[in-house]
Formats: C-alpha cells, sequence, structure tokens
C-alpha cells in the first residue's frame, strides 16, 4: 500500500457535531472550547460573570484562569444560558460537580431536544451518592449522557501540547450497529485534531469512577510529599489507589481495565505528580502544616478532591467498598483527624495479599511504630 493511500476502516466516516455549547469557562472549560474552536466548530462558552465574558470576547484571552494563552477565534462568551445552548448539537458540562443538580435545572428550558451531554466535571454526589451522569439523567431524561475524562492540565491543553482522553458513553444497540452515528464518536471527532487525540469508551462508570477517585489519591500525595515524603511514597499511594478505583468501579458495574486507562491510572499520574493540579496542591500544602483557611494564600479555590473525599467514602461504605487511601484523607481534612497520626494508621493496616484474590490478612506486627515525617 502506498503511504498516501487512507487506511481501510470497517466503518463509514463520522460526522463531528458543529455547534457545540460549552458550560463553564474555568481553565479547563476554556480549555475544551480553545480545542473545539481550533478544529473550526462553533462554540459557545457560557460563564457565570458578564465582566468575564467581555473579557474573552474582547482580548480574546481567559486573564483569571489562563492568562497570557491567546484564545482561538470562533468562540462566543456568554453568560446568557439560553443563548449559549440555543442551537447547541451537543453540550460539555464543566462546572463545579457540587453545582451540577442545580446546573441541570437551569439549562432544561433551554435545552435542543435529545442534544448528548458530556460531563467534563468529576465526582460523586454528596446526598445521593450518584455518578454525576445519574445526576444528569435523573434531571434531564431523554438526553444522551457521557463523560470527558483524561490527564489533561488545562493550560497545556489550551496550548495545544500532545494531549490524550476518553470520550465515554453507554453504548445502545443501534450505537454498536452504526458507531459512526453515537455520541462517542462525533464528540470524539469533534474534539480530533492538532494536538488533541481522544479515544472512545462505553464504560461510563468506569470512566466516571477514575475521575471521582483520583482527586481524593492526590491529596494524599501531596499530604505525604509536603510532610517531606518522596517517589517510594507516592508510587505506593498511585499504585493502591489504582486498586481502590477497581474496587470501587467493579462494584457499580464498571470495568477494572477502564481504570488501567486514561481516566484511570492516566489521569491519576497526572494529577499526583505535579503541584499544578489543585488537589495535589492543597494536599501538599496541608502536609506541610499549613490550615486549611490559608491554603492558596486564602483564596477560595474549588478543590474538586475535598469534596469528593466525603461523597466517594461515604458511597464506598453504602455498598461495602474499603477504600483506606480515601479514608484518610476525608479523615483529615473533615473529621479533624491529625494528619501524621492517620498517615501512620494508614500504613500500619494489617498486612494483606495482592492480588486480593489471595485473600489473606495479617494482624502488623508493629502498629505502634511511627512513621519518621519530615525526616527524610
Amino acid at each position: 500500500m502506498k503511504d498516501s493511500e487512507p487506511v481501510s476502516t470497517s466503518h463509514p466516516p463520522s460526522r463531528p457535531y458543529e455547534r457545540i455549547a460549552v458550560l463553564g469557562a474555568g481553565s479547563w472549560g476554556t480549555a475544551l472550547a480553545s480545542v473545539l474552536a481550533r478544529n473550526g466548530h462553533q462554540v459557545r462558552l457560557w460563564a457565570r460573570r458578564p465582566e468575564l465574558t467581555e473579557e474573552i470576547n474582547g482580548a480574546s484571552e481567559n486573564r483569571q484562569y489562563l492568562r497570557g494563552i491567546i484564545l482561538p477565534s470562533g468562540i462566543e462568551a456568554t453568560s446568557d444560558l439560553e443563548r449559549a445552548l440555543d442551537g447547541a448539537e451537543t453540550v460539555l458540562v464543566v462546572t463545579p460537580s457540587s453545582t451540577l443538580r442545580n446546573m441541570c435545572q437551569a439549562m432544561r428550558p433551554h435545552l435542543p431536544e435529545g442534544a448528548p451531554i458530556a460531563l467534563a466535571c468529576k465526582g460523586v454526589e454528596r446526598r445521593s451518592g450518584y455518578l454525576l451522569s445519574e445526576v444528569v439523567s435523573e434531571e434531564l431524561p431523554g438526553h444522551p449522557v457521557g463523560a470527558v475524562s483524561g490527564p489533561t492540565f488545562a493550560a497545556e491543553t489550551a496550548l495545544d501540547h500532545p494531549t490524550a482522553a476518553t470520550v465515554a458513553f453507554l453504548f445502545s444497540y443501534a450505537d454498536r450497529l452504526n458507531p459512526e452515528k453515537s455520541p462517542a464518536v462525533r464528540l470524539a471527532m469533534s474534539l480530533s485534531g492538532g494536538g488533541f487525540r481522544p479515544y472512545v469508551s462505553d464504560d461510563l462508570v468506569g470512566v466516571e469512577v477514575g475521575g471521582a477517585v483520583k482527586n481524593v489519591i492526590a491529596i494524599a500525595c501531596g499530604m505525604m510529599s509536603g510532610a517531606g515524603f518522596a517517589e517510594n511514597t507516592r508510587a505506593a499511594l498511585i499504585t493502591r489507589g489504582i486498586y481502590e478505583m477497581k474496587a470501587l468501579a467493579e462494584a457499580l458495574g464498571g470495568k477494572r481495565e477502564t481504570v488501567t486507562g486514561l481516566s484511570g491510572a492516566g489521569d491519576l499520574t497526572l494529577t499526583c505528580s505535579s503541584t499544578t493540579s489543585r488537589n495535589m496542591s492543597l494536599g501538599f500544602q496541608l502536609g506541610q502544616g499549613t490550615p486549611r483557611p490559608s491554603c492558596f494564600e486564602g483564596r477560595d479555590i474549588v478543590v474538586e478532591g475535598e469534596v469528593n473525599a466525603v461523597s466517594v467514602t461515604d458511597l464506598a461504605h453504602r455498598i461495602g467498598v474499603p477504600m483506606p487511601i480515601c479514608e484518610t484523607v476525608n479523615a483529615v481534612l473533615h473529621k479533624g483527624a491529625d494528619l501524621r497520626e492517620a498517615f501512620a494508621e494508614l500504613w500500619a493496616r494489617p498486612i494483606e495479599a495482592e492480588p486480593n484474590a489471595l485473600n489473606l490478612s495479617f494482624a502488623h506486627p508493629s502498629p505502634d511504630m511511627p512513621l519518621q515525617f519530615g525526616d527524610v
């Protein structure tokens, strides 16, 4: 075959979405809007504050969240939700997970019939224990619901650095017969271009669990790094954090395999590797002894893992899945536990088997031996 010949495929070409609404003009919402606009699509980017939309439209820059990055043409920012959703073929929701239900209720009168909704926010609803897709399905029936998730720092994505992510929707029978018409494939095609490379998944549960849990594990990694520990500790927390993801995903009907992909292990590795992540940064500051109100120099920064530490562990309790790392983070953040004592107890838990199928558990021989925090 000549180099110029196209690679054969068993499926017809898929048509990208052309008119796309992105709800949420924080760093990640703005980055996704940039990807879509760079690919030639019509993008309406909704922000709560009119002054932010004026800045984006006037200066082609979101100085609060992505300062110094010039946004591509093709983005229309608006604080009018009806305007943002008018004619949208699909909608990306990038608002904080704690506000998702209210956001859905606000969208309802303006949402085009049958428009797929993709979540680019991550978490578990605290009151109900629902995955975010379940919240959307309850509030907006009749709309396919999916997620976009992966190892994606917003600034790098906006700058078109090579980036990969997963686009996940449940696949109906019709989607399996004609996958090129499915919301997952069409959205993936819309995002494909330049440095952004999406992959398609039908395991929405697995993708959502990975996104929710990784933020909590990142806080744990930040806490231990801030307390003076190094790479051994972080690698252990990442690896055992992946196990906690797998256990929760499987219990909810997801696939363990998904958790080893971009939306699980990939996202976790990135988030736990740099204080560019707000989750790791919060943990790092707490590990150094900074009181929570003084973190981020006292600025009111939304940290998804802080909220999800509660909702994830509550959900795990309800369905009987042990998640000791998430439990430890929740205890420190929300139950007044001493960080050093809580992590010492985590390390002194009974000795278990890996793989878990071996089903062994032995009392730790020296559970009272302290960890040498800061002396490494």
